[in-house]
């Protein structure tokens, strides 16, 4: 059992998500960072989908009353278990009453925790995640506060002395995104040709700031105003996670994990898929850049983090097999 001691209420249980249910109105949902969260999963022998913890708000403190592994991925914070110092990235096993807390980042902006065997949460269509904005999922459907109690599957999780790290390339040379603009690449949405030459110019020559107006449903940008050749008006449409709108305003918004399922807004471009976890690491303030890139890029950016995870579990059963006694 888990008890949780420091916390607030964007502090949510997250898995994967709810993909395929948008037809429903059930946003796809899940950790806003799912390649952090999917390692850490991995790091101890779990399914890439077991559920665990997303920390946006810190310092972020809980117990266990029983030994476990757990793992620590996502932001560069300062962690410690047990009042031991543990690296970013790292899997580790935390004892019947030690106290694991993450402070807050020095680079990035979400945390995720993983436990040996996931937590023991109920399943609501198909999933572990919480969705706030419905309700359901999670605990209750709400963020975690202090004293709750999260269930823990039983699950062994051979790890070596001190624990072990993940080390990602993609992840190298991440810099703090106050310092330096955020890359982000983009396909060209279905009313991209609607918006003026020097809108479109605008989009992808200049650099966007993430306002305040900003969470798990999306971030509302501050730059260049964009505008349309002419009025548009659209009936409501699918949208799903990395869709940019533009409202009246002309001052863009990205549609992230917890968005609705559709919306009526003219759509100028999308973050391709294996760039979402760089907006979920961009803190309120970053400054972002728009790169277009082809679809046969998008595809095998998504496909390379894909064939990462396959090369880390077999590097991680690997390992498991030498650490089990004969």
């Amino acid at each position: 059992m888990i008890e949780i001691l420091t916390t607030g209420l964007p502090n949510t249980v997250q898995d994967l998500g709810r993909p395929g249910h948008l037809a429903l109105g059930v946003s796809h949902g899940g950790a806003m960072d799912r390649q952090a969260l999917a390692i850490a999963n991995l790091m101890l022998g779990n399914d890439p989908r077991a559920a665990g913890i997303e920390v946006a708000l810190y310092p972020f403190r809980l117990r266990v009353d029983r030994d476990t592994a757990v793992a620590i991925t996502g932001a560069d914070c300062a962690v410690s278990v047990g009042g031991r110092p543990c690296p970013p990235w790292w899997a580790t096993t935390i004892h019947s009453g030690e106290t694991l807390v993450v402070e807050a980042p020095r680079v990035g902006a979400r945390s995720y925790i993983a436990f040996a065997g996931g937590l023991d949460l109920p399943v609501v269509i198909g999933s572990r995640a919480t969705d706030v904005k419905g309700g359901f999922g999670g605990l209750a459907g709400r963020g975690l506060s202090r004293g709750d109690r999260l269930a823990l599957n039983s699950a062994e999780c051979p790890l070596p002395a001190g624990g072990f790290g993940a080390a990602l390339e993609e992840r190298r040379g991440t810099t703090d995104g106050l310092a330096a603009a955020v890359d982000l690449r983009v396909l060209p949405a279905a009313e991209f040709d609607a918006f003026t030459s020097q809108a479109q110019a605008a989009f992808t020559g200049s650099e966007w700031s993430i306002t305040n107006d900003a969470n798990r449903m999306g971030y509302r940008l501050f730059g260049e105003t964009l505008s349309l050749v002419s009025p548009l008006e659209l009936l409501s449409h699918g949208i799903v996670p990395g869709t940019i709108q533009v409202p009246p305003s002309g001052q863009p918004i990205i549609q992230l994990a917890d968005a609705n399922t559709c919306g009526g807004y003219p759509k100028i471009a999308t973050v391709i898929e294996a760039d979402l976890w760089r907006l979920a690491q961009a803190p309120v303030g970053a400054r972002l850049r728009f790169l277009p890139v082809s679809t046969q890029t998008s595809t095998e950016a998504l496909r390379t983090i894909l064939e990462r995870r396959h090369d880390f579990v077999a590097a991680r059963n690997l390992m498991a097999g030498r650490l089990r006694p004969a």
